[in-house]
């Protein structure tokens, strides 16, 4: 079969020892810290996981820099853990789900948060507000054969060298394996999906020229400047 136009190009991450991570789709779960559930008007005792997407090119290499975006005059961050699935399913079980995990990585979830919440204010989808271009940088991936399940550890952001976001993996409401096992309820799961696992308390504004450093203990840092 011949192509009309010439087929769009592969999104890749690459993998810390070598090799590159095709990139299928990138689910994001809201509200999976119950401080930021509570910081974003939510109950993180009644509310259960949700999910929203962004396309595969919104991924941004580790030590880019990004243009600040059209349309919104509050830009903001998210620091999340990324999870690169490498083994699929439908209705995976709780107890299997970490079978399916290729590695972790450090990402974010950039957000125009003025759209973000006209949006929820006319009960319309978010897609302009997470979606956009540009608005998924990652590092490299780590393979669960060198850095393991990372169930705890410190999870942070700095902009400027000023701490913004901070938390533990262990404040997570639901953890991976939850996530995963919810997750593959609703659609199947292939390898190389990504799942960003929500974001700890202190989101915020950035402005062209901020500097954001991300950090999860045991994954590479992430970089990202503001054009």
């Amino acid at each position: 079969m011949s192509m009309v136009i010439p087929p769009p190009p592969v999104t890749t991450i690459p993998v810390v020892g070598g090799g590159e991570f095709p990139v299928r789709r990138i689910y994001c779960v809201g509200r999976n810290y119950a401080a930021h559930a509570r910081e974003m008007g939510g109950d993180p005792n009644r509310d259960p996981p949700f999910f929203f997407m962004k396309p595969a090119d919104a991924i941004v290499p580790n030590h880019a820099t990004v243009p600040y975006p059209t349309k919104t005059s509050d830009y903001q961050h998210e620091i999340e853990l990324v999870v690169a699935i490498g083994k699929g399913g439908r209705d995976i079980p709780v107890d299997k789900a970490l079978d399916c995990v290729f590695g972790y990585g450090v990402g974010l979830d950039m957000t125009r948060r003025d759209l973000q919440a006209t949006a929820k204010k006319l009960q319309r989808p978010w897609d302009l507000s997470k979606g956009f271009d540009q608005s998924a940088p990652c590092t490299a991936l780590s393979p669960v054969s060198a850095v393991g399940h990372p169930g705890a550890g410190a999870i942070w952001l700095t902009v400027n060298g000023e701490r913004r976001q901070a938390g533990d993996l262990a404040d997570q409401i639901w953890n991976v394996a939850e996530t995963i096992s919810y997750l593959s309820g609703y659609v199947e799961l292939v390898p190389g999906d990504l799942i960003m696992t929500g974001t700890p308390e202190g989101v915020g504004p950035v402005q062209p020229g901020d500097r954001m450093h991300g950090h999860i203990d045991g994954l590479d840092d992430l970089h990202v400047t503001i054009s």
